[in-house]
């Protein structure tokens, strides 16, 4: 059966697989951190545009997201490139990813804050996660919720994720030149103790 936010999602995404999607910013400036291999998961993934980065890069990849159409897309784009890419429609509010499951997981512009406390039991030792998405400082007319339940307070990722080493944060809100860096957006990369 088809939930009002799963037809939300299907409706955005209709009409878009002629769209390849992009890595998260976060992905692609700390890819240099990645483990060599492993199985990675992309969570809420959208179209997949950090799966595909993560499959090219040799990561077993599993692609969850609520939108059937969007997951449809990413397999046809994956089955036509070849690339090792689960995706399964999934509610990952309902359904978060196992205990030590992943060597990677990237979340990017998904917001659901029982999540992170499953997020670091779903890491490996040694397991990265890269999470970038929309902040409560953000420029006047930015893209992206409006709802504070769906946006990161100052330094809530550090708060989230502080039983992990953190490697990277960007949390700069509305200082400084907006037309660099993440304006509006936080980012952090972090590791699970081996």
């Amino acid at each position: 059966m088809t939930t009002a936010i799963q037809e939300k999602w299907n409706e955005r995404y209709r009409g878009s697989d002629a769209v390849v999607p992009q890595p998260v910013w976060v992905l692609q400036h700390y890819d240099y951190l990645l483990p060599p291999a492993g199985v990675a998961l992309d969570l809420a993934c959208g179209l997949g545009g950090n799966a595909i980065f993560l499959a090219q890069a040799g990561f077993a990849v599993n692609a969850w997201d609520i939108s059937d159409v969007a997951v449809r897309t990413l397999q046809n784009f994956s089955l036509s490139r070849r690339l090792m890419i689960d995706a399964v429609t999934r509610d990952v509010e309902r359904e978060p990813p196992a205990p030590l499951s992943q060597d990677v997981i990237v979340v990017s512009y998904f917001m659901h804050r029982p999540l992170f406390a499953p997020l670091v039991a779903a890491l490996r030792p040694g397991g990265m996660i890269y999470y970038q998405t929309f902040s409560i400082d953000r420029p006047e007319g930015a893209p992206g919720p409006r709802n504070p339940e769906f946006l990161l307070q100052r330094n809530e990722l550090l708060r989230a994720f502080s039983s992990l080493d953190v490697l990277a944060f960007h949390d700069e809100g509305l200082l400084g030149n907006a037309d660099k860096g993440l304006p509006g957006e936080s980012a952090i990369v972090a590791r699970k103790r081996p």
